[in-house]
This record gives C-alpha cells, structure tokens and sequence, in this order.
C-alpha cells in the first residue's frame, strides 16, 4: 500500500485501538526511549527543548499562580519529572500499559500527578478539566489524524494558556529528496552501528524508500507519519493561528547519532520542529 499526498496511508483508517495495540508491541515494560530518542540522548537538544519547557511552565505561573499541565504520551516521564519539580499539576495520557505502570510506579506518592491509561485517545475529552499548558513531546506523528488532534486538544486549553508540541518530522514535500533520503540514511548507519537489528532496520528503510507500507508492522504503523511524508508544520500553524495571540515555529536538526548530530546542528540543516503557542483567545464557538 502506498502513502497519499496527505500523509495517511491510502484507504487505511487507523483506529485508536489498533494505535494502542501496535503501540505496546513497540513500548513494552522493557523499551528504552533514551536510545533511539535525539531529544533525549543529545544532551544539548534535550535541554533546548526542557529550555522551552520551563519557560512556557514558568509563564502560567507568573499569570496566574498555578500551572496545570496536560501532557500527551509521557513515555517514561523524562519531562514529566521537571514539569513536576516546577510544582505543576500534570495530568498524563498513555496509550501504552506498560509506560503508564512505569509512570505509576515512578510517581505513586506524587498528589501533583494524575496519570490516564488512555487506550483509545479519547481520555482527556471525557474529563471536564481544564488546562494551562498541553505539551506532546515526539507525539504528533504517531497520530493519524494530528490535525484535528490539535484542534480538539487546544479547545481544552484556558484563556491565556499555552501548547507546545517538539520533535516532528517536517513535512516531507517541502524538503528536497536528498535532504529526506540522508535522513534515513543517518538513521540505518546509526542502526548499523549499535548493531540494533539490522536487518529489520533495512527493510523498514527500503519501505519508506519506496512508499510501501505493511499495516501488520508496529514499526511501519507506530511511527505513522515518519513513514508518510512527515508532518505539516504549516497545516498545524493555520489550526492554531485563530486560537492564540502568537505561534512560533522552531525547527532544528535531529538525528540519532552523535557525531551527525553535531554536524547537522553545526550546518543549520532543519528538518524537525517544535511549534510553541501561546496567550489562548477567549472564544467558545471554537471549542473542542
């Protein structure tokens, strides 16, 4: 099967609990997010990015006084964990079981910390709480439909709160195929080099070489728009344009090796992005 022209795999419609499945199949009890994560094994990108954090955190606080945090997909809670230093209150949405019983281990005396088994996405809209921020770290692009993701989760957001979301690939089409093509080749020589199961690590590439997508592979479904054409960072401005009084984009190089890392971010070669927006316009007609 082939991706269409917007990113979704053409006549596949991914349902939430599909997501959830394939989801554990990739995080189970034993996955490492640090190994295979630049914004979490670079040191310098990982504090850029925990930069905009607490930036954004100490913000509501100045407002208002307090902070309540919806955070979507925590994995094992790398950022959670500063977020709650800062005093936040952080509710978490997790789709994978075995990532919730690990937060739930790691936070289980935190009164700050409500944490959502969220198996069909839909968790934070049955609840009637409202948020100062909503942070999705490495998130977006695991979602099929991001778009109206955003759409329905900034609703949640109070007057003058804020989202952010970082670590999305750009979109594909507005990027030069060899930019695309030395993207994945960084990937499987770094694959090649910590001798991570090479050999599914080719075929995955030479699928996304080719565009062919297998929906029985969590690798190929988990990792939904890295295997499409990335995702729509301007798609996302124009929905969060009317909501908020300022959206910034930020794009910057990602990469999981070391050395490439350094290289790529020494030679301003961008091909992932944050997008921070903040001051929520009052407006219930937009709601979620």
């Amino acid at each position: 099967m082939h991706a269409d022209s917007r990113g979704s795999a053409a006549g596949y419609a991914a349902e939430p609990t599909d997501m959830a499945r394939l989801q554990e199949a990739i995080h189970g009890a034993d996955f490492d997010y640090d190994a295979g994560s630049p914004h979490l094994s670079h040191p310098q990108l990982r504090s850029a990015i925990l930069g905009e954090i607490r930036a954004l955190v100490a913000a509501q606080f100045k407002a208002s006084g307090r902070c309540r945090v919806l955070e979507v997909g925590a994995g094992h809670g790398a950022f959670t964990d500063h977020v709650l230093a800062m005093g936040a209150e952080v509710t978490v949405t997790e789709m994978s079981r075995p990532s919730l019983d690990m937060l739930q281990s790691r936070y289980a005396h935190n009164s700050q910390a409500v944490l959502l088994f969220d198996p069909d996405g839909q968790q934070a809209f049955a609840r009637e709480d409202r948020f100062d921020l909503v942070l999705c770290v490495s998130v977006l692009h695991h979602i099929p439909d991001y778009e109206t993701f955003v759409h329905r989760v900034t609703g949640l957001i109070e007057e003058g709160g804020a989202f952010a979301s970082f670590q999305d690939p750009s979109w594909y089409p507005r990027r030069s195929p060899g930019s695309v093509r030395l993207d994945r080749l960084m990937y499987l020589a770094w694959r090649i080099s910590k001798g991570q199961n090479v050999g599914r690590g080719i075929a995955t590439q030479l699928r996304r070489f080719r565009g062919v997508l297998d929906e029985s592979n969590p690798s190929d479904m988990v990792e939904y728009h890295l295997m499409r054409n990335g995702v729509d960072e301007q798609a996302l401005v124009g929905v969060l344009e009317p909501r908020f009084d300022d959206v910034r984009l930020w794009e910057y190089f990602s990469t999981q090796g070391r050395w490439m890392q350094q290289l790529g971010a020494r030679v301003r070669s961008p091909q992932t992005f944050g997008i921070i927006a903040t001051r929520r316009r009052s407006g219930g007609a937009d709601g979620p």
